[in-house]
């Protein structure tokens, strides 16, 4: 499994749409060989097809796709984007933190979920990606979960 390696991180992207960050979060899984081209299609034919559903908790979003999309190996990537975006999520928007999930089985989407919510169920933690600088630092606060 791939989680939020150094080449799967990317920080004070700037976008304008949900869309580009989307994008912007699924070049990195497809770059690092995690996931095909097809695959970030897929998630933002989702987004654009049933909403931002996958904006799950303030300032997070975490899109996905199915397996069958194009998934090489379970990955998660992190965009911070520069400038937080509207999805169209009354509870939770503007996203800031965009981690693009790509999952080969269920049990993987379901590991995967698990590490997230440890890290993201922490407010010091959201509060650290809000400021961190470096993917030091990030590798800290994964390393500490």
């Amino acid at each position: 499994m791939k989680f939020l390696e150094e080449n799967l991180v990317a920080l004070d992207v700037e976008v304008s749409s949900p869309e580009e960050a989307i994008r912007a979060a699924g070049k990195l899984l497809v770059e690092g060989g995690a996931v095909e081209e097809r695959y970030v299609d897929a998630m933002v034919a989702s987004y654009q097809k049933n909403g931002p559903y996958f904006v799950l908790a303030p300032k997070i979003a975490l899109p996905h796709g199915r397996p069958e999309d194009g998934v090489n190996e379970a990955s998660v990537s992190f965009v911070r984007l520069k400038k937080a975006v509207v999805f169209g999520n009354q509870a939770n928007d503007p996203v800031q933190f965009v981690f693009a999930l790509g999952a080969s089985s269920s049990d993987e989407h379901v590991q995967i979920l698990q590490r997230l919510i440890v890290l993201l169920n922490n407010q010091e933690n959201i509060e650290k990606l809000t400021t961190l600088t470096s993917y030091l630092e990030i590798n800290e606060i994964i390393g500490r979960n």
